[in-house]
């Protein structure tokens, strides 16, 4: 049977392109930088941001098969895939690092991905870490009925990161520095790719480890063949790691929220905004420099 892939622009209506909107702050403003806000959390309610440019491709290349993906029990990407399944009618599958006793009862995030349909699969933490195992995939699989289509923790693989070289498009000439946070590298390898030359983007990975850079390369050989865009990491502003915080990253995002009026999410871009205030603050970015920050996601979650 020949599948149909589907119509997400008519069916979901994202706004694109997202807008870039300047604002007045003297942390960077004393300094002579200044500063964008690139609104993808406006793209969609319910996939906003990168897990919309990362999704969309898959989602047509799934052309409605169940849809399988991994993350954590906090994973935005699990939601993000979940709100998709119910929006657009076709059924998802959660694969999840932890022991599903010890994730009882849900948190919030799990529970918005159990309402909007998704079937939870547990893992422990050792098979999870080997998820890309050929053989570790398939003995999943063998759980789970039917032909599904599976994607990468994160959405991150070839397709996303083509899509996402729409966003540095969108940005081309409008900023000499685009700063986005890391999770799985898939949003860092597109948006450089997409960028024109003379502009860099920086990202901030959440996560500890100091594996990411291998990553994005990966990601750039296997979509663009060959390294794309001029890019760079600063894996100073994790805070612990993934959707862990202190209270100076809370206390910096409650300020940010006020002066801006700009809901700050905790789990990334939080981390973002303040490794970059602090580049500033160090002068590592020179005046007359214009910084275009990314918002990937939405609200102030902690």
């Amino acid at each position: 049977m020949t599948r149909k892939a589907l119509d997400l622009t008519t069916a979901l209506r994202p706004r694109l392109p997202s807008p870039l909107r300047p604002v007045e702050d003297e942390r960077f403003s004393r300094h002579g930088i200044r500063l964008l806000l690139k609104r993808d959390d406006l793209i969609h309610p319910d996939l906003p941001g990168n897990k919309w440019r990362k999704l969309a491709p898959n989602l047509h290349a799934a052309a409605g098969r169940p849809l399988l993906t991994f993350g954590g029990a906090y994973s935005n990407h699990l939601r993000a895939t979940a709100a998709a399944g119910r929006l657009l009618g076709f059924e998802t599958i959660g694969v999840v690092r932890g022991d599903e006793l010890a994730s009882r009862p849900l948190n919030p995030s799990l529970t918005q991905c159990a309402a909007d349909g998704m079937h939870l699969l547990f893992v422990d933490r050792a098979t999870y870490r080997t998820k890309d195992d050929p053989e570790v995939l398939a003995e999943i699989l063998r759980s789970v009925p039917g032909d599904v289509y599976v994607v990468p923790e994160g959405g991150s693989n070839a397709r996303a990161a083509q899509s996402c070289a729409a966003l540095g498009r969108e940005l081309r000439h409008l900023a000499d520095v685009v700063a986005v946070a890391c999770g799985t590298g898939g949003t860092l390898a597109g948006l450089a790719a997409g960028l024109a030359p003379g502009q860099h983007a920086i990202g901030f990975p959440v996560l500890k480890g100091g594996f990411l850079a291998t990553q994005i390369r990966g990601l750039q050989d296997e979509a663009f063949g060959g390294q794309a865009g001029d890019w760079s990491l600063d894996d100073r502003f994790h805070f612990g790691g993934y959707a862990r915080t202190t209270p100076a990253l809370d206390a910096f995002a409650d300020d940010f929220e006020a002066r801006h009026q700009l809901p700050v999410e905790r789990v990334y871009v939080a981390k973002m905004l303040y490794g970059l205030t602090t580049l500033a603050a160090d002068g590592a970015l020179p005046p007359g420099t214009a910084v275009a920050a990314v918002i990937t996601g939405q609200g102030s979650s902690r």
